[in-house]
């Protein structure tokens, strides 16, 4: 076993003696692993949405500060990652957005503050499109999903081709403000993560098509707030301008110094307190948000695009 295996194996014990649950959820794409986490805040519940490579455990500290601020946080995992399954057909962008979308759906007993970075930002907004009256409000952290062309997403997922330990470092250094200590001990790791079958498929069936189109973006109604940190080097910054010019008027979009394309990685414990902030007043809305009109909807719970 890697370094990082069994520091995920030590991170969920440490999580679950802390009183943080594990569950699993079976959805029609494969059974899916959670953190559920009581809390003893006024806030709605937070959900929590990871990006690909990833698992819900970086959200850890997150979780635990937001767990006195709202009612409860959960910190769900995408098929192939994590302690989740991985799907018996080939991962791909719909195969996605129907396991996530249908564990919210069991989940949520109340609108809830959804929360996404980078591929967790593109299931986040195409959950808010398909299901706005579940959804108070939006956080995203440089989300994916921006339209580019064919030649652009080509480079994007060049990001992920992890073949070397060389390859591992330079992809921490695009990833986050200031690279962690600790990731020589993990860069092994993560090349294999990266060569799993799961993640390859995904990258495979990745299309210009599962952008979201302007009209998607500007049908979202309920609160958002988007966070692009001035250190990302992962995503292109065109991807930040695609969501600049179409979201909505209402939309706060934020680029704060100090945090690269993981901000519950570079600091957790500002972007609780940001999350935290924004939701509290996102409590005042006077709905979690209306359906979008038929020719903006989201064809199909397929909206999503390749990004850590």
């Amino acid at each position: 076993m890697g370094i990082l295996p069994l520091a995920e194996r030590l991170a969920k014990k440490a999580l679950n003696r802390s009183g943080v649950q594990s569950r699993w959820v079976d959805t029609s794409v494969c059974r899916l692993h959670l953190y559920d986490a009581p809390g003893t805040g006024p806030l709605p519940t937070v959900v929590l949405l990871h990006g690909i490579g990833s698992s819900a455990l970086p959200y850890a500290p997150v979780l635990q500060r937001l767990r006195g601020r709202a009612r409860r946080v959960i910190a769900a995992e995408s098929p192939g990652h994590g302690w989740s399954a991985a799907p018996a057909s080939a991962f791909t962008p719909e195969c996605l957005a129907t396991a996530m979308h249908e564990l919210l759906d069991r989940e949520l007993d109340e609108p809830a503050i959804v929360v996404g970075n980078s591929l967790g930002g593109a299931v986040a907004v195409s959950y808010a499109l398909s299901s706005p009256g579940r959804v108070r409000a939006l956080v995203l952290a440089s989300p994916a999903g921006a339209g580019m062309d064919q030649a652009e997403l080509a480079e994007l997922l060049a990001v992920f081709n992890l073949r070397s330990r060389a390859d591992a470092h330079a992809f921490f250094a695009r990833l986050y403000h200031r690279v962690p200590w600790f990731t020589p001990l993990i860069a092994g790791d993560v090349v294999r993560t990266f060569s799993r079958e799961t993640i390859l498929s995904f990258r495979r069936s990745a299309r210009c098509e599962h952008a979201f189109t302007p009209e998607q973006l500007g049908a979202l109604s309920m609160p958002i707030l988007l966070i692009w940190g001035r250190s990302d080097r992962l995503m292109p910054s065109a991807n930040l301008e695609y969501y600049r010019r179409h979201l909505p008027p209402h939309a706060e979009i934020e680029e704060p110094e100090g945090i690269g394309h993981c901000p519950q990685v570079d600091d957790p414990r500002r972007f609780a307190e940001r999350i935290a902030a924004f939701a509290w007043a996102a409590r005042s809305t006077a709905s979690p948000g209306a359906a979008p009109s038929p020719s903006s909807a989201a064809p199909s719970p397929s909206s999503a695009a390749p990004a850590a």
